[in-house]
């Protein structure tokens, strides 16, 4: 993958003892309550006639191999792969029909539940593993086929599992957890009309963002890409967030952006500066922390490259937030970041109206449009500390 390797975005990160969307740490529980597996529901809403196919990949968390589990919630491994690459084993479960439901297993996996409609998709395995569908791809076998997934991270603290639009939007799905007392919690539904109603959007907005759409030689629609994948192949312009970026560097020459990455941690607070082509981030002390070459739109669309951010407690955390405020077109309306209030985001004429129109689709507004939509609790994710069941719901195509 371009925008992080696979199984590592933010839903992982989670679970890894890293930074919740609000930058608190998240600790592993001292004993666990969560068993050896939890039973998925995949509900099949769509309306769509022809097969569905299950995949469920991943990570095992208790010895970091790369492997499938099967219905039972039994891991298998992949065996090794070559050059150029070979098919891996048929990882496939039979899915629901329209209008059925079918059960699984999830075993501790940091991972992936593929669907796919109408035909099995193609994995293959290299020698460094698992070759994911590259749906930005034009020669990619999977790319004509109907397909999506969900992330999810189960582990002895509980259940992590979200719905993901970062690589693209596709067929509409939410995913759910009910908790050992409570009612079920759920996200990822659209509003009714949601599906059709983002494309149409997409296509109205001006600037090449339509280019983002793909559609098979039968007419079907089969998904948007991200704009990160869209300046990859050429289809959005290079340079279409450096009118927004340029102000952003005119703006703090002169001022100060102060960023204070942790919610319970109010008083750590970060302060940058532009000089010449970089953003310099200061302590309170007045020491340089971190710095940050001027970004271009691919940098912000991915939240990489000259904004990456590693697993730290310093640049990861304030990288996370510059990159969600030139995402949401934040960072000139507010100098203190993280801006958390949805009302304000995307207000500029320059911003991602990827991730624009896809949360104005979502029945609660949240999804995880960009790798780092989670700042300020802004994405499609259910997290239990002790899940009973979990959902995946396939839903229409409206």
């Amino acid at each position: 993958m371009r925008i992080r390797p696979v199984f590592e975005r933010a839903v992982v990160a989670l679970a890894a003892v890293a930074l919740s969307s609000t930058g608190v740490a998240i600790t592993a529980s001292p004993a666990s309550a969560v068993p050896a597996t939890i039973p998925l529901t995949i509900t099949n809403n769509s309306g769509r006639s022809g097969p569905i196919y299950l995949y469920n990949l991943g990570t095992l968390l208790a010895t970091g191999q790369q492997g499938w589990a099967d219905a039972g919630g039994n891991f298998h491994a992949w065996p090794g792969g070559a050059v150029p690459p070979i098919p891996a084993p048929d990882a496939s479960i039979p899915g629901p029909a329209n209008g059925q439901s079918v059960t699984i297993r999830m075993p501790k996996f940091s991972g992936r539940v593929y669907f796919s409609y109408g035909q099995k998709l193609v994995f293959k395995l290299a020698t460094g593993g698992l070759v994911q569908p590259a749906i930005q791809n034009p020669s990619d076998p999977n790319v004509n086929i109907l397909f999506n997934w969900s992330e999810y991270t189960l582990n002895d603290s509980g259940l992590w599992i979200n719905s993901t639009q970062v690589d693209m939007f596709s067929a509409p799905y939410a995913v759910g957890v009910r908790p050992a007392s409570g009612p079920t919690r759920n996200t990822g539904h659209l509003k009714p009309g949601g599906y059709n109603g983002f494309f149409s959007a997409l296509r109205g907005q001006p600037g090449g963002w339509a280019n983002l759409i793909r559609t098979r030689s039968d007419g079907t629609v089969l998904r948007a890409l991200a704009p990160g994948h869209g300046i990859e192949g050429g289809l959005l312009p290079a340079n279409i967030m450096s009118d927004y970026v340029n102000r952003v560097w005119t703006r703090y020459t002169t001022s100060t952006l102060t960023v204070t990455p942790f919610a319970n941690q109010p008083n750590t607070r970060y302060f940058g500066r532009v000089s010449g082509n970089v953003m310099n981030f200061t302590n309170s002390s007045g020491a340089v922390v971190t710095s940050f070459q001027k970004p271009d739109s691919d940098s912000i669309f991915g939240c990489y490259k000259l904004l990456d951010a590693p697993n730290d407690l310093v640049r990861g955390p304030i990288s996370r937030t510059l990159c969600a405020g030139f995402n949401r077109s934040t960072l000139l309306t507010n100098p203190n970041q993280p801006d958390t209030s949805a009302a304000g985001f995307y207000a500029d004429a320059v911003t991602n109206h990827y991730a624009r129109k896809i949360h104005a689709q979502m029945v609660d507004g949240k999804a995880y449009a960009f790798a780092f939509d989670d700042v300020g609790a802004h994405e499609s994710l259910v997290h239990d500390g002790n899940p009973q069941q979990a959902y995946v719901t396939l839903d229409p195509f409206n």
